[in-house]
């Protein structure tokens, strides 16, 4: 995946963890809801690791395991 790709996945992987929460603030007892969340939860760990380690950090302020300052010589994210 190229930059572009990779960003659109994790955002599009974001949306669907968001509407998961959601929906299991509701129904906290649908197992394959919680299951569901819990595989695209580390799907987009894996993709947000994938990104920082070729591109640099997506979020700073200690949200993510990148060296610190390497955002500052990396593209910024909408760059």
């Amino acid at each position: 995946m190229n930059k572009k790709e990779l960003l659109e996945r994790i955002s599009e992987i974001q949306f669907v963890c968001v509407e998961l929460n959601l929906y299991i603030d509701t129904h906290p007892d649908d197992a394959d809801a919680l299951s569901d969340y819990a595989s695209y939860s580390m799907m987009l760990k894996n993709l947000i690791k994938t990104y920082e380690e070729q591109y640099g950090p997506l979020m700073g302020f200690g949200h993510s395991d990148a060296q610190m300052g390497s955002w500052v010589c990396s593209c910024w994210p909408f760059e």
